[in-house]
């Protein structure tokens, strides 16, 4: 049985160990759309409204244009200058994607989530419930609907072949890749649809030859090997035959918790490096809490004018999830780089090596408990929970005029 594309009904195709791939068709997009409904059929276009800012979502009116996630906005706006254009509101996109995974956990508790809007769903133990992976899929397909959005789903035997399936059938479809079509699937694509396999790797292979999955799969592994290196060529041996043994991992504790910024103008004094690394780390520090996280690395992102990224992390001996510890940590992994005239365009703060909050606490002189710092945390959530995140900060990142 070869893979088929659906956009409607669910076809009767059986996969063995079935994996179902869930991706949202341009979801914060489309919750703008839920969220006011004289936008719908608009070109709608949701990012950072700065001049350095990007685009995070198009609805498909707008990709018409030619416009697509991660462009920058000043293109976009070029390309579609008509377009609505709205910043981004991640509190609401946050509460679609918790109705959508109430959605997910209903046909299975095998639920991978990606990100806010995609997930893998290992549905081998729903079958005798709901039917077939494919009519599983479609039943999901029509509950998103309900909540007024549009999703596609790829169905095969593994994780690897259903995103790929998922993102051939976009926008708004379903297909099914069956384990006795895998190679019929598979084999005419291009290298470029293989994970992994970027615009050098793709250059490594087109010099041998290799354009098509197919032209992979006729070489010998070796041959594969030395010519993009032994941990990518064993990957790209296997994923060219549909081979891919990961398990879908229900809910997977996060690496790391953080956030970055894509500056207007570029910075370019210590202050006010320091001023928005402490920004970045308040914020970060609010995250990992909400969460009831901890962690104890703290790594430090820049992107300097000229594009260059770097990372930098510092490893603590205990956990921490405050302001002042976290912001401590990255502002002496700056000033450590000591740079003579920084000309920055993103930082990012994060930390990892992450665990269930809150840190231990300390012990004064007197052997009693000291969690100063988690007492004003607690607060200053508190209030922000109540009136906003604006509410209350640290001093220095009041204007002056303030």
């Amino acid at each position: 049985m070869s893979a088929h594309r659906m956009t409607g009904g669910a076809g009767r195709a059986t996969v063995a160990t079935p994996i179902l791939h869930v991706d949202m068709d341009a979801f914060y997009a489309s919750v703008e759309v839920i969220k006011d409904e004289s936008l719908a059929g608009r070109p709608v276009i949701v990012g950072g409204q700065g001049g350095r800012g990007v685009v995070t979502s198009a609805s498909y009116e707008a990709r018409a244009f030619g416009v697509s996630s991660a462009m920058p906005m000043v293109r976009a706006r070029r390309l579609c200058p008509h377009a609505i254009y709205l910043p981004n509101d991640f509190a609401a996109y946050t509460d679609f994607s918790i109705r959508i995974r109430e959605v997910f956990t209903a046909f299975s508790p095998l639920v991978e989530p990606l990100s806010l809007d995609e997930a893998f769903l290992d549905v081998g133990g729903s079958v005798r419930l709901f039917g077939p992976p494919p009519e599983i899929a479609g039943q999901i397909r029509r509950r998103i609907a309900g909540l007024g959005l549009r999703c596609t789903v790829g169905v095969a035997s593994n994780k690897f072949l259903a995103k790929l399936a998922s993102t051939l059938a976009k926008p708004d479809g379903l297909l099914v890749v069956p384990p006795d079509g895998i190679e019929e699937f598979l084999l005419p694509l291009p290298v470029r649809a293989l994970w992994g396999v970027g615009e050098q790797t793709a250059e490594s292979l087109r010099r041998l030859g290799l354009k098509t999955v197919e032209d992979l799969v006729r070489i010998p592994r070796r041959t594969l090997e030395r010519a993009v290196g032994d941990a990518l060529g064993a990957h790209l041996f296997a994923l060219a035959r549909g081979i891919d043994d990961r398990p879908v991992r229900p809910g997977e504790p996060a690496k790391s918790v953080g956030s970055e910024e894509t500056y207007t103008y570029d910075l370019d004094s210590d202050a006010d490096v320091l001023r928005e690394v402490l920004r970045l780390s308040d914020r970060t520090a609010g995250r990992l809490r909400a969460k009831g996280l901890c962690g104890r690395t703290v790594t430090l992102k820049i992107r300097w004018a000229n594009f260059t990224t770097i990372t930098r992390a510092k490893t603590l001996p205990s956990a921490i999830d405050a302001t002042q510890d976290i912001n401590d940590a990255a502002r002496a992994l700056y000033l450590k780089l000591n740079p003579q005239r920084p000309r920055i365009r993103l930082l990012g703060v994060s930390v990892a090596s992450l665990g269930p909050g809150p840190p231990p606490g300390q012990l004064d002189l007197l052997g009693g408990s000291r969690n100063v710092r988690r007492d004003a945390a607690s607060a200053v959530d508190s209030i922000r929970a109540r009136f906003g995140d604006d509410a209350v900060g640290p001093a220095a990142l009041l204007d002056r005029s303030d």
